[in-house]
């Protein structure tokens, strides 16, 4: 059976390359697009429950505009879901990265100025030039020293993550306005040019190499659980985005063990170590 959340198709059209796999009352190439919006909601339905979000500059392939919502795939992560079509622009070719928490995108290239977007770590950006500590970009003028190209991966996902300690959690959030931890353990992995699925499940079957139950673990290390995925800070830390904390926190891992447990949520099912590839 085709994973929903992965399958561009809603009985009223259908990606082309899916014609025989799926019914459809019309099969789409698709249009390609980015959204334009500071951040906008991936829904599973038109005006219902929010799956994921997407940042700034995000590329996706619109397969149907209907009613105000554009029927979307994303191209990082292959997530589909509906999205306001007002959230949407042209595709883009962005250059820079977000690398901070977040950044204000600014009228001109200074501070005082009204600022035009709050942008999230990892949003993607346009540099058009570079006025004084300024870069110029198409959601305004953003301070320097908050970019990254996107030729210049990150080496190490736990420290991009950690940039969002204290990050309120919130159930599908994607951004620095809030998280959860498949959203924390994307944001790492992304910034550091290693592709990384949506959701929890799907980071568990996809990322990286099963370690043997009672390997210890260590910094960059994957410990999942039934719905939940968290970080190895170091050898005795988790760093996730949870609902106990309400945040992104980090966590004893022996307390965290036990406490996961206590509340009905079972042990660990997978522990997995990053390979080099991130494969």
């Amino acid at each position: 059976m085709m994973d929903r959340r992965l399958t561009p198709a809603n009985g009223r059209v259908a990606a082309a390359h899916l014609q025989g796999q799926v019914e459809a009352q019309y099969f789409s190439e698709g249009e390609p697009a980015s959204v334009s919006a500071a951040l906008a909601d991936l829904l599973k339905s038109p005006g219902g429950a929010r799956d994921r979000q997407l940042t700034y500059g995000a590329a996706v392939t619109v397969y149907e505009r209907h009613e105000g919502w554009a029927f979307v795939q994303a191209q990082a992560d292959g997530f589909v879901g509906y999205v306001s079509e007002e959230a949407l622009g042209p595709r883009t070719a962005p250059t820079h990265r977000v690398a901070t928490r977040a950044t204000h995108a600014y009228a001109e290239a200074n501070l005082k100025t009204p600022d035009r977007a709050f942008l999230t770590l990892g949003a993607r950006l346009c540099v058009t030039g570079q006025s004084g500590s300024f870069l110029e970009t198409d959601a305004g003028f953003v301070p320097a020293g908050h970019l990254l190209p996107l030729d210049r991966p990150e080496p190490d996902p736990v420290a991009v993550s950690e940039r969002l300690l204290g990050t309120p959690y919130l159930w599908g959030g994607n951004s620095a306005k809030g998280i959860d931890c498949s959203g924390l353990v994307q944001a790492g992995l992304h910034a550091c040019g290693i592709d990384c699925p949506g959701d929890s499940d799907l980071q568990e079957r996809a990322l990286g190499e099963t370690l043997a139950p009672g390997t210890a673990p260590k910094r960059g290390d994957l410990l999942f659980w039934k719905g939940h995925v968290a970080w190895v800070a170091d050898p005795q830390t988790l760093l996730h985005a949870n609902a106990y904390h309400m945040a992104v926190a980090h966590e004893p891992i022996a307390s965290a063990l036990t406490r996961i447990v206590t509340q009905g949520d079972g042990e660990v099912t997978r522990h997995a170590r990053l390979t080099p590839t991130g494969a």
